[in-house]
């Protein structure tokens, strides 16, 4: 019954107004299909239009024929969907406008009746009343899962866009991911900055196996699509904080300063002075920005470690790939640095006055009479020691990060030399000085770098890499003094080590055991030790272990001293509660 009420208000909602009704007169009106009477199974279906008041197909002139075949044909295109075959970046093509099409010709009338249009379709005879109502076939899903398009789209490419091809697969047991230092550096800033461990190594596998696409770098961004689990990769973003004009300025007044630089720089290699003058080129801990579509919440999830750990290697071959994510490309630095390098040439020959010719006549320096000038003055005291110059790598030869360190130290000690008249350092003995050596390289953390450099200063002085780092520690907690604290126990004079048992009594702490200039809590993991510098150096331990290492900040005040360890750690400990602001 419903599918004969669409058909009746369907066949009735298209009839157009006809012409016979005088001007100015209105239309009469067409009766309601709904309250015409239904034909039965036995009246014919032109019947049944006529009592619905529909005009019969076959009847018309043949310009109303002609009027009906525009109207199917603008309706025929009016739903066509657009396809999906056409290549992204194109347009469409433009479908013919029916209108614009050439008619044909009208065929002579015919004294035959016209065959009515339902019939040359052969549309299937219409549904009665106990027919079911066909429900629509659905269409058969797509296997294929819907995969996005790789990131690789080298012409897009531009001065402020790079895309590099994926790395194939490594062995697993090759080397780290950076053999450069500043590789190195994009890789600690990642694996300090992280919050799991078990990712990382996910992620690191992940690299390795060659799930990481093609990778795309512009200012700020490094882009790429990862592979997991799944079929569909996820889409992996890594951000980082671009330079602004005057970290700019500054890095190229660095790089001008010395044409060693520039030609590192077109060498493919970053010298290790140009980190180091006041603007932040390579990432630190946090600096880093992971964003990927996966539902995992880590930071960074193994997919974006995955990136990271790729993008170490794109940094290794070519170091204008940090200059891009900091927001400059290759051709504009090296612009700028010509124009820079020029202007400094051109100022330089105007200050430029001719010297006078150097030496003496040879009658005046023969004169018997002659006095000696007397010596010049010394030259003015620098302000601060110069940067040593860039060393470059060389297959079997000395760790270039080294030589520059020894370079840098011969310096300082050189500059101090000059103003104080004495070396701060010619006094100590050869471990004290190893211990002074390791504790001056920047960075914290363990790495391969930093092991290499432990093992041979431990191997020079006879000691083992874990005694230096413990010397480390304590040079760090309070240079030679907070050394001699840590390897000379010393018997303190009464006074000031005798007050401070009482000090902590009040303090409500337990009693702690003294032994020398140390005082020991019951339980063993906190220990204080006064120096003879009259400081106290907290110092901690696991609980019946004897392992005791510098932590904290030495204070004169013992209770002072044990505030400066965390708080919500060993005071919580100790039963010591947190000072208040």
């Amino acid at each position: 019954m419903r599918v004969r009420d669409v058909q009746s208000l369907l066949a009735g909602a298209f009839l157009m107004p006809t012409s016979d009704a005088p001007e100015g007169d209105d239309a009469p009106a067409q009766a309601d299909p709904s309250d015409q009477p239904r034909p039965t199974p036995n009246t014919s279906r032109d019947e049944a239009r006529q009592r619905g008041g529909e005009p019969l197909r076959g009847s018309g002139t043949a310009a109303d024929r002609m009027r009906v075949r525009d109207v199917q044909s603008l309706l025929a295109g009016a739903f066509l969907m657009p396809t999906s075959d056409i290549p992204e970046g194109e347009e469409a093509p433009v479908q013919p406008d029916p209108a614009d099409q050439p008619r044909p010709a009208p065929t002579p009338a015919s004294s035959e009746p016209p065959v009515p249009f339902d019939r040359q379709r052969q549309d299937p005879p219409p549904l009665t009343e106990n027919d079911p109502i066909p429900s629509p076939t659905p269409p058969p899903p797509d296997p294929s899962p819907l995969v996005p398009r790789s990131m690789a789209a080298p012409s897009r490419d531009g001065e402020l866009r790079r895309t590099f091809p994926a790395f194939g697969p490594r062995p697993a047991d090759e080397a780290g991911f950076a053999e450069s230092w500043w590789g190195n550096a994009w890789v600690s800033a990642l694996e300090e900055g992280a919050l799991d461990a078990k990712r990382l190594a996910r992620g690191r596998s992940y690299a390795q196996e060659g799930h990481v696409d093609a990778i795309t770098v512009t200012p700020g961004l490094v882009l790429a699509y990862v592979r997991g689990s799944r079929p569909r990769p996820y889409r992996v973003q890594v951000r980082l904080r671009t330079l602004d004009d005057a970290d700019w300025a500054r890095f190229l007044d660095a790089v001008a300063e010395r044409p060693g630089h520039i030609a590192a720089l077109l060498d493919k290699e970053m010298p290790q002075s140009l980190a180091e003058c006041g603007v932040p080129l390579l990432p630190g801990p946090g600096d880093l920005d992971p964003r990927c579509s996966c539902p995992d919440r880590g930071h960074p999830c193994k997919h974006a470690a995955a990136l990271c750990y790729q993008a170490a290697r794109l940094l290794d071959a070519d170091p204008f790939v940090l200059l891009l994510l900091r927001g400059r490309g290759e051709r504009q630095l090296l612009d700028a640095l010509s124009r820079l390098s020029a202007a400094r040439a051109a100022r330089a020959a105007q200050e430029q006055r001719p010297a006078p010719l150097a030496g003496v006549r040879a009658t005046e320096a023969l004169d018997p009479e002659r006095r000696l000038p007397p010596l010049p003055a010394p030259l003015p005291l620098p302000p601060h020691p110069e940067q040593p110059p860039a060393y470059p790598a060389a297959p079997g030869g000395p760790d270039p990060f080294a030589l520059d360190q020894l370079a840098t130290d011969a310096a300082a000690r050189a500059h101090a030399l000059l103003g104080t008249g004495r070396d701060p350092v010619a006094e100590l003995t050869l471990w004290q000085d190893a211990v002074r050596l390791a504790a001056a390289r920047p960075g914290s953390g363990l790495t391969a770098g930093t092991r290499a450099l432990y093992s041979s200063l431990a191997s020079a002085t006879d000691r083992t890499p874990a005694d230096l780092a413990r010397a480390v520690a304590a040079w760090r907690q309070g240079g030679l003094e907070g050394l001699a604290v840590l390897e000379e126990p010393w018997d303190p004079p009464a006074g000031r080590f005798d007050r401070a048992r009482p000090l902590l009594l009040a303090a409500d702490l337990p009693a702690f055991r003294p032994w020398h200039n140390r005082l020991t809590h019951p339980r063993g993991h906190v220990q204080l030790r006064l120096g003879r510098d009259g400081l106290w150096y907290p110092y901690e331990s696991e609980p019946g272990h004897d392992d005791w290492w510098p932590r904290g900040t030495p204070d004169l005040d013992p209770v002072g001293a044990l505030t400066g360890l965390d708080p919500a750690g060993a005071l919580a400990d100790l039963a010591f509660p947190p000072p208040q602001a």
